[in-house]
């Protein structure tokens, strides 16, 4: 009789223990947890990394475009400007590209000038395809090209580094065109 009820008493004192639940609830639920925080924090990093990189686009065509002339020392001045807006990240795999892009008569959009920071700077005289709207015939453009590799700290191995890129165009505020000087 004994060995019949042994085995109920020790199923209902079992269902009724709820010393172990806390903890496996917890075990479930950490993964998961753990996944949403750090993927939210890269995530964010990468929404900055991204808006860094606009603003560095957005910066150096503004400031190229607010002056007739640009000196080598003005030009080199504004893209380590690029430098400092890209921080807290590295500015090593930051690359900027400010171009002057002639419009002619017939509305054929050329280089006129183009430096670098950290890239290759587009050829003089090397055609280039503009959005429509901005494909005025005898004015000219700034035209700023900005990438940076953005490498998730986490998240590296299933996204790997992501390029990320942005360009503006800006019109010359001073002059029809903006010049390039020694």
């Amino acid at each position: 009789m004994r060995s019949t009820f042994l085995p109920s008493r020790l199923a209902r004192r079992f269902a009724g223990d709820a010393r172990g639940v806390s903890a496996v609830e917890f075990a479930l639920v950490l993964p998961l947890m753990m996944t949403l925080y750090l993927g939210g924090a890269e995530v964010s990093q990468a929404i900055t990394a991204s808006r860094k990189v606009t603003l560095v686009s957005r910066t150096v065509a503004d400031l190229a475009s607010q002056v007739s002339s640009i000196s080598n020392a003005s030009m080199n001045d504004m893209l380590k400007a690029s430098s400092a807006i890209v921080s807290p990240f590295s500015p090593n795999d930051l690359k900027v590209t400010v171009s002057c892009v002639k419009i002619d008569a017939n509305g054929k959009a050329t280089i006129a000038w183009s430096d670098t920071l950290n890239g290759t700077a587009r050829g003089v005289g090397s055609a280039v395809t503009l959005p429509a709207a901005l494909n005025v015939a005898n004015t000219s453009l700034i035209w700023t090209e900005a990438q940076y590799d953005y490498t998730p700290a986490i998240g590296y191995a299933i996204s790997g580094t992501l390029s990320l890129k942005d360009q503006m165009y800006m019109r010359p505020r001073l002059s029809d065109t903006v010049t390039r000087t020694s």
